[in-house]
């Protein structure tokens, strides 16, 4: 696969619930944005910069979501669904995985920072397209097959006061 040069494009894609999930029950710390996509782009042309997150109407979404566009991310808000047993869902699979596949004849590479097997298939279809795929991702909570299937994975455990507030 391509290698990383000044002229690549690239994209990051952030799953902020799974960063946040494993950030809090690892170091119960956040996660420092302005440093993941420093290193999600290391001195490339940054495309777009997504970050997936969902509205549980908590005190202090409003201020993070702000604080993720001051940084550079457009935000894709989801509300979170409870179901009559009480049970809540929310997650960004399909629209994070339909973003990277619209994106990927625009970019080189795609940075997907989530540890979510789920998107094992993902990365795969977009190597075939020809694009490099990077996971950034707390190695801990970051599933093997997801890890095998990008062609550089950035372990963010190896560095946590770079990538932890």
């Amino acid at each position: 696969m391509t290698e990383i040069h000044p002229d690549q494009r690239v994209a990051v894609l952030t799953d902020s619930q799974n960063l946040y999930h494993s950030s809090q029950s690892t170091y119960s710390r956040k996660i420092n944005y302005t440093a993941l996509l420093e290193e999600a782009v290391r001195d490339r042309a940054l495309v777009r910069a997504l970050a997936y997150v969902i509205r549980a109407d908590s005190p202090d979404e409003g201020s993070f979501f702000e604080a993720l566009r001051d940084i550079g991310f457009e935000t894709r808000i989801k509300d979170i669904k409870t179901f009559a047993d009480g049970s809540k869902k929310a997650d960004w699979d399909v629209g994070m995985s339909l973003d990277a596949i619209t994106l990927a004849s625009h970019v080189d590479a795609v940075v997907l920072c989530t540890g979510d097997g789920d998107f094992a298939r993902l990365c795969s279809h977009l190597r075939h397209e020809g694009v490099r795929v990077e996971v950034m991702a707390f190695g801990n909570a970051a599933a093997e097959e997801l890890i095998e299937a990008a062609d550089e994975f950035i372990d963010l455990a190896e560095d946590e006061e770079t990538y932890l507030l």
